[in-house]
């Protein structure tokens, strides 16, 4: 029998590849991700998408630094987690609706958007720990 490294790695991983995860609550907050660490890919977000179900963008910068979102030209409210370094949550943004501006007040690594109502159904807090 051969098996992939793929395939091995994804056997010893606690959370699966696509999954994004509440470590602290053990709880799943989406079952599918996308990771958004481009210029482009970023600044694009979720402007001019249809409405999320169950996928988080992760949003990943090269260093810590306060994050402007913008909401422009997406028609649906979300939830937004703000991680540090090591992935520990900082700063909560519940029901960021449709062309609204947030400034995080402290300094990311990773922002996730995740479909709204999900930091409420998955009782994330700040200092949780996220996997993904």
């Amino acid at each position: 029998m051969i098996i992939s490294f793929c395939t091995v790695l994804m056997i010893y991983q606690k959370v699966p590849a696509k999954m994004i995860k509440n470590k602290t609550k053990n709880s799943v907050l989406v079952e599918n991700k996308k990771i958004l660490s481009s210029v482009l890919s970023r600044a694009k977000g979720l402007m001019f998408s249809k409405k999320i179900l169950d996928i988080g963008y992760i949003f990943k910068f090269s260093k810590p630094k306060k994050i402007d979102l913008h909401m422009f030209f997406v028609f649906y409210a979300i939830d937004v987690l703000f991680l540090d370094d090591n992935k520990r949550v900082i700063e909560i943004k519940e029901n960021f609706k449709p062309f609204t501006i947030y400034v995080s007040k402290n300094k990311a690594s990773y922002v996730i958007e995740l479909p709204q109502g999900t930091i409420k159904k998955s009782k994330t807090k700040l200092d949780d720990t996220i996997s993904f």
